[in-house]
């Protein structure tokens, strides 16, 4: 039991890690390895990984470095579709129209899409000189690591947004995984947010479109062995603070390649090794 928990620590400071880099939730460290690792069913992972997802939300969103990157105007609008979504996979997972089988599809999919999407604009930058006229109203300012100067973007395509969230909504409660696997390769590649801000901006999204699943499988019985929970927890709290030293000091370009092949790698297996 003692291996288990250290296991599961460890999976959280990875989540914690990717929330703080990526804007991604748990699920691709705690998943796998709740289900594959120590065999428990896959609604059970999903469950406690949506926990985790809440958790590395809060974590990162809460730093005063992620803060100034968070696009909030952006993040509630997408929350709208996102949470619908979520609520909508929610009751088609109690209705018992959605298997296991088929859940596990969705996230191998989901994941190799996204890192196709990632791959695919490898060495391309959303981030202009300072500009404050002509950004739009969803558009920003941020201090550029990568260069060391003030830049600012704007957001394009806001359809496509829209739609990733809502994808990104399916996605999270069906796979357990945080909606950021989908909104931050969609939002950065084609809609014209920095890598950094689209990370921060998931990093806050993500948590309040976990809430309904949670909510929804504990009354289905689905939250067993909270002692993971909890230990998943703890990791996070130490690898959202180590992702956020890092984040700093990693060029975009090699956040990009981090993410693809993380998820390149999960969704492999849970398409061809299962």
């Amino acid at each position: 039991m003692i291996t288990t928990l250290l296991l599961t620590v460890a999976a959280g400071v990875g989540a914690g890690m990717l929330g703080a880099l990526l804007g991604l939730g748990g699920g691709l460290f705690l998943v796998p390895l709740l289900n594959l690792g120590f065999g428990l069913p896959f609604a059970v992972a999903r469950t406690l990984s949506l926990i985790t997802v809440i958790g590395t939300s809060a974590s990162v969103s809460v730093r005063s470095t992620t803060r100034r990157l968070i696009n909030r105007r952006l993040a509630l609008i997408l929350a709208v579709p996102s949470v619908a979504a979520s609520l909508a996979a929610t009751y088609a997972l109690r209705a018992g129209l959605v298997s296991d089988a088929a859940a596990k599809n969705v996230f191998g999919i989901a994941a190799m899409a996204a890192a196709i999407i990632m791959l695919s604009r490898l060495d391309k930058r959303n981030v202009r000189p300072p500009t404050p006229d002509h950004l739009g109203p969803l558009g920003g300012h941020f201090h550029d690591d990568d260069t060391g100067a003030d830049v600012s973007y704007q957001v394009r395509r806001m359809p496509v947004a829209v739609t990733s969230a809502f994808g990104a909504g399916v996605v999270s409660t069906l796979a357990g995984l945080g909606g950021g696997l989908l909104v931050v390769p969609s939002i950065n590649s084609w809609c014209g947010v920095p890598m950094r801000v689209a990370a921060a901006t998931s990093a806050f999204l993500i948590g309040v479109t976990a809430f309904p699943p949670v909510i929804a499988n504990y009354k289905l019985g689905l939250l067993q062995a909270p002692e993971l929970a909890a230990a998943s927890l703890l990791g996070v709290l130490a690898g959202s603070r180590l992702g956020l030293m890092l984040s700093g000091r990693l060029p975009v370009r090699v956040i990009k390649l981090i993410m693809a092949g993380i998820l390149g790698l999960v969704g492999a297996e849970y398409l061809f090794f299962q």
